[in-house]
């Protein structure tokens, strides 16, 4: 049987709500929705989608190291955007650090998120290849 580890950032909202910053289980790991805020809690881009976006791709790369594993072992990401116009931007980002990778992934405008000054959310699965 695979064992399960929870991964946390330490955030309050995690024992709030009941979720963990990543779950890992086997060969595979769950990063939850991701935005652009700091390990202070400081939102970090105000208004830009592209530095939004970089900054969460990073915060996903630290995660990913974390755990053991490595950008080229991310599948799938899923990108929640409250204005789908932006997408060259968000997808510039998403390019420097997945162009030669190619997960599959999703570009889904919603409404809005928790906060009016997230202007996107990032959720990554990674499998480590046998």
């Amino acid at each position: 049987m695979n064992k399960r580890t929870n991964f946390s950032s330490g955030a309050k909202w995690e024992d709030i709500v009941g979720y963990s910053r990543a779950v890992q289980i086997g060969n595979q790991l769950e990063i939850s929705g991701t935005v652009a805020v700091d390990e202070t809690g400081a939102l970090v881009g105000r208004g830009d989608h592209y530095l939004q976006a970089k900054f969460i791709l990073q915060k996903i790369e630290k995660v990913l190291t974390k755990a053991g594993f490595e950008l080229k072992d991310v599948v799938r990401t899923r990108m929640f955007v409250t204005d789908i116009s932006r997408w060259e931007e968000i997808g510039k980002a998403h390019g420097e650090f997945f162009g030669t990778i190619k997960p599959v992934t999703s570009m889904i405008e919603i409404s809005k998120l928790i906060d009016p000054d997230h202007l996107l959310e990032i959720e990554v699965t990674a499998i480590k290849a046998d």
